[in-house]
């Protein structure tokens, strides 16, 4: 390991929990949640199930762990929104920091995407629900008219979008998100904008 690494990366890689998530997540996404076994990720990672077994005992324990990590940005920005003045600044500061979890956490919104069924079924689709309503929560004022009510909530759904709909346009991933970052605070500020007139 070079000193020159990522802090953080360096922390995550000598993290046997950490690399267990990240493995288990690649075969996930590669063959789907119902198809991997435990043994696989064990023998992925070259480790013994009793190995595994010692920090997750069921695939459900390492799919909410890592939707628990991944998602703890979207809390943290929750408790924040909520501590702030509903202005037209807040609400833009909301998106942009979403857009930026949402960057940080796409191999876990990609496995949510690709494995519906799973998800449903699985206690983190409840936990996914609960974010997402906290974030509707910080984002909508509850007085506005509806149609601006409607387009908080397409903020925040042009962002998820983003990710997935926009993969095969041709353009750099940064550009993109700057592209989808800036529809939707257009978004909110049009939303806010008719909660003004009177």
């Amino acid at each position: 390991m070079g000193v020159t690494m990522d802090g953080t990366k360096q922390q995550r890689r000598g993290n046997t929990r950490q690399r267990i998530q990240d493995v288990a997540l690649e075969l996930f996404a590669e063959q789907g949640y119902e198809k991997t076994s435990l043994r696989e990720i064990a023998e992925r990672l070259d480790v013994t199930k009793a190995a595994l077994y010692y920090h997750f005992k069921t695939k459900e324990e390492i799919l909410v762990s890592i939707f628990e990590d991944l998602s703890e940005p979207i809390v943290e920005l929750i408790e924040w929104g909520k501590a702030q003045p509903q202005t037209l600044e807040t609400k833009q500061e909301i998106i942009r920091r979403y857009s930026e979890t949402l960057a940080g956490a796409t191999p876990l919104f990609r496995f949510m995407q690709e494995n519906q069924a799973a998800v449903k079924e699985l206690r983190i689709g409840e936990m996914f629900r609960n974010r997402m309503m906290g974030m509707r929560d910080i984002l909508i004022d509850p007085d506005a008219d509806l149609i601006d009510q409607v387009r908080c909530v397409s903020a925040m759904f042009t962002l998820h979008a983003g990710m997935f709909a926009l993969n095969d346009l041709e353009a750099d991933p940064e550009t993109k998100r700057k592209a989808v970052l800036e529809v939707a605070t257009d978004l909110v500020t049009q939303a806010h904008r008719g909660a003004d007139s009177p």
